[in-house]
């Protein structure tokens, strides 16, 4: 059995894995869910210092604190970047790297940058003006007017991430993770929800940087919204347990 560690995505904390972990452990798999500093129940740590390095650092202390070896470090979303420089640092410890619905962006590359300009503005102009010029704001999770990431989540599933979702620190999503020259050659999977495998082998071909890595990896199709581990938790779970076995 394997030591999974289940790092969250932007505005979330270890509570988003509730319903992924029991799945988990019931497998046999020791589990670790990480809340990020200035997030959820670490709220209060937030501060315009905090960025993808802070949160890199988290999953490296998470990773030495506890002894772990031959880890299986699973990322969602925008955790995509500190669990990729984590594994960077320690790659002796990382057994395998499981992007969920991500991927690893090229050295140099900020979350931010992944987004349309569109989306890059919006968030701008939401720091300025309701984030002290720091913090990203929770989004208004409406699949009113996000229906594809939102997909197969219920209301109550909706008011219960929009209740516990705090405010993300924008430096996280603004400053790049600068990589090594040579990579660590880590067995990476990737989990699709919002794009299927098909889509990566396509936008490969055609040359994009930030999905060339990707179609060279395990690519598995988990088809619903962006929140797979609220909407498909059990599974979402399967799946883990079948890669790190």
């Amino acid at each position: 059995m394997a030591e999974i560690v289940l790092v969250p995505g932007f505005w979330l904390g270890a509570w988003a894995w509730e319903e992924v972990t029991p799945e988990l452990r019931a497998a046999g798999h020791d589990v670790y869910p990480l809340t990020l500093t200035g997030l959820a129940d670490r709220s209060a740590e937030a501060t315009p210092d905090v960025d993808v390095f802070t949160h890199v650092d988290d999953i490296v202390r998470l990773i030495d604190d506890n002894d772990l070896r031959d880890v299986v470090l699973v990322g969602h979303s925008g955790a995509n970047l500190p669990v990729t420089g984590a594994a960077d640092r320690i790659p002796e410890r990382i057994a395998r790297i499981v992007y969920v619905d991500a991927g690893p962006l090229p050295g140099g590359m900020a979350v931010i940058d992944f987004n349309t300009p569109q989306t890059q503005e919006e968030w701008r102009k939401q720091v300025a003006e309701q984030g002290d010029g720091w913090q990203l704001p929770v989004p208004p999770f409406d699949p009113a007017t996000d229906p594809d990431n939102l997909a197969g989540l219920t209301t109550e599933q909706l008011a219960h991430i929009a209740k516990l979702a705090t405010p993300q620190p924008f430096a996280t999503a603004t400053r790049p993770l600068n990589r090594p020259t040579v990579p660590p050659d880590a067995h990476c999977s990737v989990i699709a929800s919002t794009f299927t495998p098909e889509q990566v082998r396509m936008l490969a071909d055609s040359g994009n940087p930030v999905f060339e890595p990707m179609a060279g990896m395990d690519l598995l199709h988990l088809p619903t919204g962006h929140w797979p581990m609220f909407s498909r938790p059990t599974e979402l779970a399967s799946l883990l347990d079948e890669i790190a076995r």
